[in-house]
């Protein structure tokens, strides 16, 4: 009697965590597919004061975390892993103005998925790997990604250029109070190459990019694993994902930071700055850190190996429908295939890789 009463309390227990794990993921990949609209219609030039707005609003929703979970435990090196997030999103403005928000969300996020994958399952940099029930579908989920990561490549897309837009004027152009220098409305230095180059530029920031996003999450797992060993540094770390979210979103902020002070530097003290996108940018970055937040909960409760597929693959599809039918930067039937084709893959790999854990 009283085994069958353990063996209730832990399928109910099991069952709660799978319901905690896939409610955090859906969140996430809502607003994962859904942060960078508010600013999509806006000029953010180069997109260096609009990152260390975004990085800035990031932290503030950190420290909310941190005040919640009564100020756990700061591993500095769970900052590392906000270092490369913060450096993948140096590259995203550019990104979204060469080969527009859908495509660039698709492609950084297969490669975000296999990098993360791969360092999950493998046991890559030191973290110890995540064993699967079914390694063959797992394999099959990992390489259906890639394809479809590749299929993406040949989506055309229509991106107007900020110089284009009669909502890109900034609104300090004429402002002395401001190190704004006079020729603010230029065009973004993306604007200067040709179609082909801008692609090619776009599809490759955009490969790094999910390269970095995907290592974000290595430092809090090697604090993790080996916070369980006796003989390690970390020994008795937190077990929690989110008590990580603090010292991970501070090392956005902090390398954000940095990379905007060397952007000032080298423009001389006069960087481009526009106002119009601060509120913008500040609520972009609390989408994001919200989405960001429930996929540490997501991986508590199902393992990064599961919750990657799903978190990396489902925004793409969120995005495509804003790229589609708000921002009509995809059209015709040729491109709506081959869309239809790279998610029904990317779906079909995602679910495969889930699957392989059950």
């Amino acid at each position: 009697m009283n085994i069958g009463k353990a063996y209730s309390a832990a399928n109910i227990s099991n069952g709660t965590d799978l319901a905690i794990g896939f409610t955090s993921s859906t969140v996430a990949v809502l607003l994962f597919g859904t942060n960078f609209v508010p600013v999509k219609k806006l000029d953010t030039g180069d997109g260096m004061f609009f990152q260390w707005i975004l990085c800035a609003s990031i932290w503030i929703v950190s420290l909310v975390v941190n005040l919640i979970q009564n100020c756990p435990r700061f591993w500095p090196l769970a900052m590392v892993g906000g270092f490369l997030w913060a450096t993948g999103n140096v590259t995203v403005v550019p990104i979204v103005k060469t080969i527009g928000l859908a495509l660039g969300l698709l492609i950084w996020a297969s490669f975000n998925l296999l990098t993360g994958w791969a360092s999950s399952r493998f046991g890559w940099f030191g973290i110890d790997p995540e064993e699967v029930s079914r390694p063959i579908l797992n394999y099959i989920g990992a390489g259906l990604s890639l394809i479809s990561a590749v299929i993406f490549l040949f989506i055309k897309t229509e991106v107007q250029s900020s110089s284009a837009s009669l909502e890109s004027t900034p609104l300090l152009r004429e402002s002395q109070s401001i190190n704004v220098s006079e020729d603010t409305t230029e065009d973004s230095w993306v604007d200067k190459f040709s179609p082909a180059k801008r692609r090619l530029i776009g599809c490759g920031l955009a490969v790094v990019a999910g390269i970095l996003y995907g290592s974000s999450f290595v430092p809090v797992l090697y604090i993790k694993d080996h916070g369980r060993r006796n003989e390690t540094l970390y020994i008795g770390a937190s077990q929690f994902d989110l008590d990580y979210v603090f010292a991970h979103f501070s090392g956005i902020f902090l390398t954000s930071t940095i990379y905007f002070l060397i952007y000032c530097a080298v423009r001389k003290n006069k960087p481009y700055v526009y106002p119009q996108a601060i509120l913008p940018g500040f609520v972009s970055g609390v989408l994001w850190a919200i989405a960001n937040c429930c996929w540490f909960l997501a991986n508590h409760y199902l393992s990064a190996v599961v919750s990657f597929p799903i978190i990396t693959a489902g925004p793409g599809l969120v995005a495509a429908m804003w790229g589609v039918l708000v921002f009509k930067e995809i059209k015709g039937l040729k491109n709506y295939v081959l869309l239809s084709v790279s998610f029904c893959i990317i779906l079909a790999g995602s679910l495969s890789t889930a699957f392989s854990k059950v």
